[in-house]
């Protein structure tokens, strides 16, 4: 197939990802060229394509050319018509378009100026900044609310609008919608991993950075006055030791106090004899079952005082469609997680078939409490978890021994596919 044209972009710009995920989904060659920005964008034969000299900008095979992401992700979309991407019906057409603009103006706008005065592009403005923040959060919330009760922003399927809803999502969470925000925004961040981890689209969005704490204005540092000449003295004096306080103007800018770090609760439990990271390389280099395999190794080993299994199950089943997305969506779950990596080990899977399935599993967890271990991730709370008694009830123990070997079944459901978390 030959390329449909020439798109003069920067990769990591979110109108880029929307592009490029619009021509992977309906099956189009797009050709993307070198690109250099502030210097092609500059030079007479790209202006006389594209006079603003913006990006992206598009040049078709067929001589046509068009600039702005949106319309840009439109047009290409319409190449494809029977791939879905503008929706099936008139109305559902219309509401693609409305979500589109709305993440654009409400969302990626807001956060395109909390950016720009942060990285000092422009004057900062601290209540600019909390006015773009909070209507930018009402935003998100609209959104939460909307995605609460479905996959996809329009249908059943992946639209354009699911697409660029995604690119500035990504964005977001990566600069504004921190770690306290996100955990309002569940469904949100649900729909997120499922968007950017569609087989074809992974690449192209690449890993989701979450940031812990927004990022707050840090003032440029101002350029030391040159010193007037030192008086000659008659005498040379014994040069004192500059004091700490001496040192003070290199920290003029920055005027946003660090937060001292709190101590992580599971640190403070007494040392264990369960060893969680040589249980990991047992549980990988062995095989699950058989005498010498890694639930022999863990129950020869495990600390039932200084550590805990629990059952995972997600609370939103119906919600589920296809197994590779559910899967995708545990995958998210564990890359929010990382932060507890040295606390914990996860084995979690889809049982059942697309449109009835389940997410159910276990963890293996530091300490008697699980919330400990799993708050650190900001949809914690859209599973439930039971503690089990591997040790001493039989139920238990065969629910444990089935989700590490990946062979669980609950209800007539069987295990589809999986993650480990470790």
């Amino acid at each position: 197939m030959a390329p449909v044209g020439k798109l003069y972009c920067v990769p990591t710009m979110s109108q880029t990802k929307t592009i490029r995920s619009v021509c992977a989904l309906a099956g189009l060659e797009l050709e993307i060229p070198e690109y250099t920005h502030f210097s092609d964008n500059q030079k007479p034969e790209f202006l006389a394509k594209f006079p603003h000299g913006k990006i992206p900008a598009f040049e078709g095979a067929n001589g046509f050319n068009l600039t702005e992401g949106a319309p840009i992700a439109r047009y290409l979309a319409g190449l494809a018509p029977n791939s879905g991407l503008l929706g099936s019906t008139p109305e559902d057409v219309a509401v693609v378009d409305q979500w589109v603009h709305f993440v654009e103006s409400d969302i990626a706008a807001h956060a395109d100026v909390i950016s720009g005065m942060l990285k000092n592009f422009f004057p900062y403005n601290k209540g600019i900044h909390t006015f773009l923040a909070e209507h930018q959060l009402r935003s998100l919330t609209t959104l939460e609310t909307h995605l609460s009760t479905r996959t996809f922003l329009v249908g059943d399927r992946i639209t354009l609008a699911d697409i660029t809803a995604a690119s500035v999502l990504q964005r977001v969470v990566a600069v504004t919608a921190d770690a306290a925000v996100r955990a309002k925004l569940i469904n949100t961040v649900r729909f997120l991993e499922t968007i950017v981890h569609q087989p074809k689209l992974e690449a192209i969005f690449g890993p989701t950075e979450y940031t812990e704490k927004a990022l707050q204005y840090v003032p440029p540092k101002k350029e030391k006055a040159p010193a007037p000449p030192a008086a000659p003295k008659e005498k040379k004096e014994k040069e004192k030791p500059k004091k700490a306080a001496d040192d003070d103007d290199e920290d003029d800018g920055n005027l946003v106090p660090e937060e001292p770090k709190e101590k992580n609760p599971l640190e403070l439990l007494p040392k264990s004899t369960f060893n969680l990271e040589d249980w990991k390389r047992a549980y990988s280099n062995k095989e699950t079952r058989g005498a010498d395999g890694s639930l022999e190794w863990f129950y020869a080993n495990f600390d039932k005082e200084g550590f805990s299994v629990w059952r995972l199950d997600f609370k939103y089943n119906e919600e589920l469609t296809q197994v590779f997305m559910s899967s995708n969506q545990i995958g998210g779950f564990f890359n929010r997680l990382e932060a507890s990596r040295k606390y914990l080990f996860g084995s979690v899977g889809v049982l059942g078939q697309a449109n009835a399935s389940i997410i159910s599993g276990v963890l293996i967890l530091r300490g008697q409490e699980s919330k400990a271990a799993v708050d650190c991730a900001p949809d914690f709370e859209s599973y439930d978890y039971t503690k089990l008694d591997v040790l001493g009830n039989q139920q238990d123990k065969a629910f444990f021994e089935g989700a590490l070997a990946w062979d669980l079944e609950v209800d007539g459901k069987k295990w589809a596919d999986g993650k480990n978390f470790k």
